[in-house]
């Protein structure tokens, strides 16, 4: 039980009303080697409590000081895991003394800046942002003691491997480092040995391993407007289908979908991805977390560390290129020892993704037949209509160019002469017998008569 922990009693009461009865098994092996001061590494399926697995052991040992710096830093993706991290921590810590604070991009960074100088004791932050505010002089970072990057392999994904540099830089040598994640790749690993000491690893379960409620399943599929008649297919049971996430791959294909799911069979989801306004995205999150809105069409900004409240199935539109995303993605459904369904829709050129995520998994996910009642549509998007790059680690590759075609040819027989620099002084004296002075000043020409 919690009480085994040792936790004081403004932390039991907290936990008491948020409705825990016990921890779960990465809270549990987290917490003392997070308070004996080494920096720590958890790994864990989404779902299982990583959020409380430090806070938890952070707000035990964190006492109340009257000063303006904050003593804590959090680093999270996205401005929607701040905003829950910020709520999550003052629930949990509502009979305590401490002031949590967080700041993101996408608003105003003079009105942060007024909220930081009026002091904090945890502060939640994008790397971004965080920086912008360092750089100012008014956020001062040389008190933090305990610093935790959540989600890290996302973060570096986005490219704030940059940030994360420059932001080490700010921070005091002396201090515990922790990170939580479900899955870990090279580029984690590489952070790790470069700012990390000795990290002592509480692993509940290898990175990248599905939680045993979540039941996968897939549908192999001809292309983007069979998938769209597909998913209209299933979301005509509300009953079953009662509160569903969609991911796609990218904003314009996020966008794409919702027009067509409306225009095509009258379906209006919500939408999140990065481009909408900050004001937007927190509307349509809440909208969908409390029931107001059955289905929710995003990237992978949603992705991690959301928790959403009962989501009855994750539906992956596109198969995601990085079988981490995967996990992340089915981890919105299935939370807190609740049952999930995830559904994965795949095209033929999916199928390798497809491919990498069974093997980080270990686990072949079903194929269900595919229905008869939807239509399979031959008409492609423009994508789908252009061939798959051959190289995959250049997208602006130029792939005419690389096939062949009626842009080859063999050159002219003036433009195989081999380009020579012209001599114009000895042309000049071959045309006219002797070399041509030209553009002579006429006060020149009389020094030289003189002469």
């Amino acid at each position: 039980t919690f009480s085994e922990l040792k936790l004081s009693n403004q932390l039991l009461n907290g936990i008491a009303d948020l409705g825990f009865d016990k921890p779960t098994p990465i809270q549990q092996e987290a917490f003392s080697v997070i308070m004996s001061g080494k920096d720590v590494v958890g790994i864990a399926q989404t779902g299982t409590g990583k959020t409380y697995a430090y806070m938890l052991p952070i707000l035990q040992s964190l006492k109340y000081a009257d000063q303006r710096d904050p003593r804590v830093l959090i680093l999270v993706p996205t401005r929607e895991l701040v905003l829950q991290m910020v709520d999550s921590i003052e629930k949990l810590a509502q009979y305590i003394s401490v002031r949590v604070l967080g700041v993101y991009g996408g608003t105003n960074i003079n009105t942060q800046k007024q909220t930081v100088a009026k002091g904090c004791d945890i502060l939640v932050a994008t790397p971004g942002r965080l920086y912008d505010l360092a750089l100012t002089g008014v956020l001062i970072l040389r008190e933090v003691k305990k610093l935790v990057i959540d989600e890290v392999d996302i973060m570096l994904d986005l490219g704030f491997r940059v940030q994360l540099a420059n932001i080490f830089e700010y921070l005091p040598e002396r201090r515990q480092n922790l990170m939580f994640s479900a899955t870990m790749t090279e580029d984690v690993d590489a952070l790790l040995d470069d700012y990390f000491y000795e990290p002592h690893r509480v692993a509940i379960a290898l990175s990248g391993t599905p939680l045993d409620n979540i039941a996968q399943q897939s549908y192999l599929v001809r292309n983007f407007y069979t998938k769209v008649n597909l998913l209209a297919y299933l979301l005509r049971n509300p009953n079953e289908f009662s509160k569903v996430l969609v991911f796609a791959s990218n904003k314009k294909r996020v966008d794409l979908l919702a027009t067509t799911l409306i225009e095509l069979h009258g379906i209006e989801p919500g939408v999140v991805h990065s481009n909408k306004s900050q004001n937007y995205r927190i509307r349509s999150v809440t909208q969908f977390d409390n029931g107001e809105q059955r289905i929710l069409v995003a990237t992978d900004v949603m992705a991690r560390g959301l928790d959403l409240d009962k989501v009855s199935h994750v539906i992956n539109f596109d198969t995601p290129s990085y079988p981490e995303n995967y996990m992340h993605r089915i981890g919105r459904t299935g939370r807190a020892e609740e049952s999930g369904k995830t559904i994965l829709f795949s095209t033929e050129k999916e199928m390798d993704d497809k491919q990498a995520i069974e093997s980080l998994m270990g686990y072949k996910i079903p194929v269900l037949d595919f229905p008869e009642d939807v239509i399979e549509e031959e008409r492609l998007t423009p994508e789908e209509k252009k061939p798959k790059l051959t190289d995959q680690s250049n997208p602006h590759r130029n792939e005419k160019r690389t096939l062949g075609g009626d842009a080859f040819h063999e050159k002219k027989d003036k433009n195989k002469k081999d380009n020579k620099r012209r001599d114009y002084k000895k042309e000049r004296k071959r045309k006219y017998g002797k070399s041509q002075t030209r553009g002579d000043k006429i006060q020149n020409r009389a020094s030289k008569k003189k002469r």
